[in-house]
């Protein structure tokens, strides 16, 4: 295990940086289809209280092992921040779910990454370079594929996971803002802590309680979703959001798979012909960015001009000259 860890430190920036938002990208599909199923027997503004709730209890034995002075931050306003735009957007996006199939709204909610790309240039002052929007472009060419039909009538759900979308943009580039100085841990367990306190309205509004195993299933949500914030935390750390963020596109195959697998939804041949414009997509951008980072970090030999090295000779032929005359 060790070993593994070593060669993935290891490898360029780039490529850590996609790895990791694709294993976030798979804990968050996870996610949707375990609110799909949660949303037949709770309201789902009740199911993201539990989701906080949970992701914050997780991380509370890593505080106290740690001591309650790691959780120092110079930046509570921002952490508040991302919170904000993370609670309505959790709320919008579970409603969402609960309407739409799970594959489309997944499809609908990659409008994120537009935003997000936007945002990155003009509120992080990030260089986004022709590759970065091509791929982010073509991947949204790819979710433009796959909910062709539904463009043409969209409803009130779809709007609403639309919406919700560009909340997720906002709390992602303050996720990358937090991790220029935040600890990752630490970013997790402010973001449960404050988004559990801003969900607890929301839910006593519509609560019920849970029977059952629906106990278990809203457990796991905390365990996923803390897996998952953990990945995009890490992806920011070591990558620019503009460019991690095209691979999130990795979502929806699997989702779409899971929708498949547990409500028996079927993905139709647009969606697969949007996966793998997503997928290829993906696959070069990692490829040429990983190429770049090889060469920025390889030393440059740079060969001596003809009149440099003409000047450089008649120093040396100076100098023994001098030489040759002290006794």
């Amino acid at each position: 295990m060790a070993n593994v860890f070593i060669k993935f430190q290891q490898l360029p920036a780039t490529v850590r940086g996609a790895l990791w938002m694709n294993a976030a990208s798979i804990f968050l599909g996870i996610l949707s289809v375990t609110v799909r199923h949660l949303s037949k027997d709770l309201h789902p503004f009740e199911i993201a209280f539990f989701r906080n709730f949970g992701q914050f209890a997780l991380m509370l034995p890593w505080v106290v092992y740690s001591g309650i002075g790691v959780m120092k931050t110079e930046r509570i306003g921002a952490h508040v921040r991302r919170s904000i735009f993370g609670i309505i957007a959790m709320l919008t996006w579970f409603t969402a779910l609960s309407l739409v199939p799970v594959a489309k709204a997944t499809a609908l909610g990659f409008s994120a990454p537009l935003f997000a790309t936007l945002g990155a240039a003009l509120f992080l002052g990030e260089t986004v370079r022709a590759r970065r929007w091509t791929a982010t472009a073509l991947g949204f060419m790819g979710t433009l594929i796959i909910v062709r039909p539904g463009f043409q009538t969209l409803n009130g759900s779809e709007l609403l996971a639309l919406g919700s979308a560009a909340l997720i943009a906002g709390a992602l580039l303050s996720n990358k803002s937090l991790a220029r100085t935040e600890n990752p841990n630490v970013m997790v367990v402010w973001m449960g802590l404050f988004m559990t306190l801003f969900s607890i309205g929301p839910a006593i509004y519509v609560w019920q309680w849970p029977q059952g195993e629906t106990w278990a299933w809203l457990a796991l949500t905390g365990v996923i979703a803390t897996f998952a914030h953990q990945s995009i935390n890490r992806a920011f750390k070591t990558s620019d959001a503009s460019y991690v963020m095209p691979f999130g596109f990795v979502q929806l195959p699997a989702v779409a798979l899971m929708g498949y697998m547990v409500f028996g939804e079927v993905a139709d041949i647009y969606t697969w012909i949007g996966a793998a414009v997503i997928f290829s997509s993906g696959v070069y951008i990692v490829h040429r960015e990983a190429k770049a980072a090889i060469k920025t970090d390889a030393p440059v030999l740079v060969q001596p001009q003809p009149a440099v090295q003409a000047q450089a000779k008649a120093h040396v032929m100076v100098q023994t000259a001098h030489e040759s005359e002290e006794p």
